[in-house]
């Protein structure tokens, strides 16, 4: 039997209302050995969640535009939910269950996605076509988080670091349905375990994540660890970007619109060379909502599409990877815009 067609049918996204100069962090800036380094250029401006934000409201705040264009009646069909959040604050479980409880859903398929990192929406793209593809299940959302700019980077001894002013706060939701509309295409993800446990929590003294200390948590950079996720980022998004064009048959330079995950200038100009595209085909939001890790995809594109920036019928690829390289994906989607009601 045929598998029923899957779309990508529509997008929001959601910035939180604090928008942080890069000055916020130069008043507090220590001499670093990594403070001039490339991976650590900070962006003009990034938005801090506020106190008492959860996950469950950003992406209440995420989906508010997608429910006004289309009525609550949406939700109806909802039967998947994948949520990814990257500072989880319901331990063990993860905000899933929230999410859905906020929305006023029930899903059969209720997914807490902890993997995926900067190309989690792609991966939750991935999970929800095949379940839609293989069950009864008439819809898909998929919500990505990203929240622990405003709550790990501005902690007093983490503000002081180079890393701390590169990240933003943000929320993505994608709906997926079965129809023709806007179909993916094709996706590709790969997983590297080898360098899973290479982005590493870090506290002084030393201590787990998760017991007692007076030191706070931060992520460990040294030189010879960018040097690696540098030259692991710059190899994977552009091999899984050329496996999805050459599955369904088109070149890279063909390409309407890249949306990437928005870790830096430096990634950036060097994807869109790489496929050969040039800048205005590749949307960039990192001076504006700097890293936006999981949400960076969902948030820049939402943008795009608000704005004008991409055409019924034109051919989008979504690309980007995660943590220190143990994961990278890509989907193309032939986008006709958002749905009707």
């Amino acid at each position: 039997m045929r598998k029923p067609l899957v779309s990508l049918d529509d997008i929001a996204g959601y910035l939180p209302e604090n928008r942080v100069p890069a000055e916020y962090f130069a008043q507090f800036a220590e001499s670093d050995e990594l403070a001039d380094h490339v991976m650590f250029k900070a962006p003009a401006y990034r938005h801090h969640i506020a106190v008492g934000e959860t996950p469950a409201d950003m992406v209440e705040r995420a989906i508010a535009p997608m429910l006004q264009r289309r009525g609550r009646g949406l939700l109806d069909e909802v039967d998947v939910l994948i949520a990814h959040t990257q500072l989880p604050d319901i331990a063990v479980v993860g905000n899933g269950g929230e999410i859905a409880h906020r929305l006023g859903i029930n899903p059969e398929w209720l997914i807490d996605l902890h993997n995926g990192g900067c190309a989690a929406f792609v991966y939750a793209m991935k999970l929800a076509r095949q379940i839609l593809e293989t069950t009864d299940a008439r819809a898909a959302l998929i919500c990505t988080v990203q929240n622990a700019a405003g709550q790990i980077f501005t902690q007093p001894t983490v503000r002081t670091k180079p890393q701390a002013a590169v990240p933003g706060d943000g929320a993505g939701v994608g709906l997926l349905t079965k129809s023709g509309h806007s179909p993916i295409l094709d996706i590709v993800a790969r997983h590297y375990p080898a360098y899973a446990g290479q982005m590493t929590g870090i506290a002084e003294p030393p201590r787990k994540y998760w017991e007692a200390g007076a030191g706070e948590m931060h992520v460990g950079f040294t030189e010879s660890k960018i040097a690696k996720v540098l030259t692991r980022g710059n190899q994977m998004v552009p091999e899984v970007a050329y496996s999805v064009c050459r599955n369904i048959g088109t070149d890279t330079k063909d390409v309407d619109l890249l949306v990437t995950n928005q870790p830096n200038r430096l990634f950036l100009r060097n994807w869109r060379d790489a496929l050969q595209l040039p800048p205005e085909r590749h949307p960039d939001t990192f001076d504006d909502c700097g890293n936006l890790f999981g949400a960076g995809i969902p948030v820049t594109f939402d943008r795009v599409v608000r704005t004008g920036g991409v055409a019924a019928g034109d051919l989008v690829l979504f690309a980007g990877f995660a943590h220190a390289g143990d994961f990278a994906a890509a989907a193309a989607v032939d986008w006709q815009g958002p749905a009707a009601a």
